[in-house]
């Protein structure tokens, strides 16, 4: 166990240019150990020399890839004080036409990946009556737009069981912060492309291409929010002595905030002009 008492923090999706990495390098910052985790090592090479950082491959598909994780990081420091389920993929493409096997996979990732990292977590925590669980959602899912939805749905899913796990881990002594990013820039566009690419071609669709492609980079505007800026401020936010249930920063946070209110058609009229459909 660490001596000095520094909180062991277990982030998910650490890949240079993403939110992950930011958010441990941001945790570092602030003098925690961090197990910065990616399905590559390689694609955190920066971090390999920094001691502040327990790198390890980590597929959130993999039952036992979470347990060897795990037990590799509960040798080294022998406590798990935040868990952060950062990684995710993007999905970009109109849900009449995209495969079930690609709506699948989304989910397999951003939610039933996120479960696989909570129940393994929860016990340890427990056991401690001590802990803090931080789930990475979407203000997309406060109000749903076109070419998205596979991507929106599975946030929206995440959000609700974030909500529960609040509610069914306090009794054990364990903080859940759902933390609502708002355009951030990050590398997810370029991923969610690379996928989007590999899709059969558009049939009913065809005439929207262009704008489902723009789709995937809408977060990525000039007046996205820096990744290190959001860092800073979701970290700060989530090792408070009592972390807020809901933490939003970003760019569109609070425009997507009052989305989420106004009456259906008002918003239908403004994400059909907004998302050219």
């Amino acid at each position: 166990m660490d001596p000095y008492g520094k909180e062991v923090v277990l982030i998910t999706g650490c890949s240079a240019g993403g939110i992950g990495h930011a958010l441990a390098r941001a945790f570092a910052d602030k003098n925690c150990l961090v197990v910065a985790t990616s399905r590559s090592r390689a694609s955190m090479a920066d971090l390999e020399q920094d001691p502040r950082f327990f790198l390890q491959e980590l597929d959130v598909l993999s039952d036992a890839s979470v347990q060897h994780v795990l037990s590799r990081v509960l040798d080294k420091y022998g406590r798990i004080d935040v868990l952060v389920n950062n990684a995710g993929v993007g999905c970009v493409a109109p849900l009449a036409e995209i495969p079930l096997s690609a709506i699948q996979h989304t989910f397999n990732t951003n939610v039933f990946g996120c479960m696989r990292l909570v129940q393994a977590v929860s016990p340890h925590m427990a056991s401690r009556r001590k802990g803090k669980i931080v789930n990475v959602g979407s203000v997309t899912a406060m109000a749903p737009s076109p070419w998205n939805g596979a991507y929106i749905a599975s946030k929206a899913a995440l959000h609700a069981l974030t909500d529960t796990l609040r509610l069914e881990l306090r009794p054990l002594g364990i903080d859940v912060i759902n933390v609502v990013p708002g355009a951030v820039r990050s590398n997810i566009a370029n991923s969610t492309m690379a996928t989007y690419n590999r899709m059969p071609e558009l049939k009913l669709y065809k005439p929207f291409e262009a704008a489902i492609r723009e789709r995937a980079f809408f977060s990525q505007g000039m007046k996205s929010t820096p990744t290190e800026e959001f860092a800073k401020n979701t970290v700060a936010a989530v090792l408070k002595k009592n972390p807020p249930a809901w933490f939003s920063y970003g760019h569109y946070s609070t425009i997507m905030a009052i989305m989420h209110h106004l009456p259906l058609f008002i918003r239908d009229f403004l994400i059909k002009k907004a998302m050219k459909c």
